[in-house]
C-alpha cells in the first residue's frame, strides 16, 4: 500500500486551529483571529482534509476536540512558538551568539584548559550547541578537509602549527621526562640529558605531531644517540600508562602531570641547554619545547568560531 504523502502545511492554519482548540467557539476564535466565521471555518475544514482526520467535534450548541485534535494541541503552540522564535534566532547565528560549533581537541587540552573554556563559553553563549571531538592533529587535518570540524586545537613544535590554517597560540609548555616510580633515575637530585639518552622510549608515531617527533629526534642526534623506541602510542595518557608498566621513559607537555598515574613521576631537567654526550666535547643540547595551538580554515565563516576565538583570548 502506497504511503499517503500530507502536503506542507501553511502556519497559518495552525494558528487557526490553535484559536479554535483554545476558544472551542468559531465566533470568539475568528474574533480573536480578526477575521470573520465563514473564511475561519473553512480553513478549519482545508485542515481535516489535509490531514485525513477530523479535528472538531461540531453541533449547534458546541464545539469540542476530538481526541486526534486535543492531541496536536500542544505540538501546535510548540511548533508556533518556534516560528516565532525564528528571526531573532537568526539574528543570534549571524552574530555568533547560536549556531552550531564542532571542535575537536587533542588530549592535553582536555586535563585543564578546554573543561574550564567549554563551561565558561556555554555560561555566556548558551545557544551555540558546542559538539566537541577528541583527535590526534592528523585525525583533525583529516576532519578538516571533510568538513567536519570547525576548529581544532593541536600541539606542536614551537613556530610548526599547521600551515594553510588561521592558527592562535593557546600556550608553551616545556617537555618533562615521565619515569616509571621504581625507576634508578626516578629520585636522582640533578637528572639531565645524558642520563636519559640509553633509556628505552615510548613515544606517540611521528604522523600524530611529525614536527615534535622530529624535534625530540634531533635531541637525541644532536647529543649524538640514536633513540631506542620502546613502544609507540597514541594518547598522552597511554603513554604514561606504558611508562607506568615499566616499557620506557617518555618525553610529555609539562601539562601532562595533572594526569596523576599512580607509578610514574615527572621530572623537569634544568631550564636551557642540558648537558649531553655528543660528537664534540663538552656540547650541551637543548630540550625541546611544545606549543597547543587553536587552528581552523581561514575561509571559515561561522560567527560562532569568532565569537569562540575572541572569547578565549580574553
Amino acid at each position: 500500500m502506497a504511503t499517503r504523502k500530507t502536503p506542507l502545511i501553511e502556519l497559518r492554519l495552525w494558528r487557526q486551529f490553535l484559536a479554535v482548540a483554545e476558544e472551542l467557539h468559531f465566533g470568539r476564535a475568528a474574533l480573536r483571529l480578526s477575521m470573520t466565521q465563514p473564511p475561519l471555518t473553512q480553513a478549519i475544514a482545508q485542515l481535516e482534509a489535509l490531514l485525513g482526520i477530523k479535528l472538531f467535534d461540531r453541533t449547534k450548541r458546541s464545539v469540542q476536540l476530538t481526541a486526534a485534535g486535543a492531541a496536536l494541541v500542544p505540538e501546535a503552540r510548540d511548533l508556533l512558538a518556534r516560528a516565532q522564535a525564528l528571526p531573532a534566532y537568526a539574528r543570534a547565528s549571524a552574530d555568533g551568539e547560536a549556531g552550531r560549533l564542532r571542535l575537536a581537541f587533542v588530549s592535553t587540552v582536555g586535563f585543564e584548559l578546554l573543561p574550564r573554556w567549554v563551561l565558561a563559553f556555554r555560561e555566556h553563549y548558551p545557544k551555540v550547541q558546542l559538539e566537541l571531538l577528541e583527535a590526534t592533529g592528523d585525525v583533525q587535518l583529516e576532519a578538516f578537509e571533510r568538513g567536519e570540524i570547525d576548529a581544532g586545537f593541536m600541539l606542536h613544535s614551537p613556530g610548526f602549527a599547521p600551515p594553510g590554517l588561521a592558527c592562535r597560540r593557546i600556550s608553551q609548555d616545556p617537555l618533562v621526562v615521565a619515569l616509571p616510580e621504581q625507576h634508578p633515575l626516578a629520585n636522582k637530585a640533578a637528572l639531565t640529558l645524558a642520563d636519559l639518552l640509553d633509556q628505552a622510549l615510548v613515544i606517540f608515531p611521528r604522523r600524530i605531531v611529525p614536527s615534535l617527533y622530529d624535534a625530540i629526534f634531533a635531541m637525541y642526534h644532536a647529543a649524538g644517540q640514536l633513540p631506542q623506541v620502546a613502544q609507540e602510542a597514541i594518547q598522552m595518557q597511554t603513554i604514561v600508562n606504558l611508562v607506568s608498566a615499566g616499557l620506557g621513559v617518555a618525553w610529555v607537555p609539562e601539562s601532562v602531570r595533572q594526569f596523576q598515574r599512580p607509578g610514574v613521576v615527572y621530572r623537569s631537567l634544568p631550564a636551557g641547554r642540558s648537558s649531553a654526550r655528543g660528537g664534540v666535547r663538552g656540547a650541551s643540547v637543548a630540550v625541546p619545547g611544545c606549543e597547543t595551538s587553536l587552528v581552523w580554515p581561514g575561509s571559515s565563516a561561522n560567527p560562532a568560531l569568532a565569537r569562540f576565538t575572541a572569547f578565549i583570548g580574553e
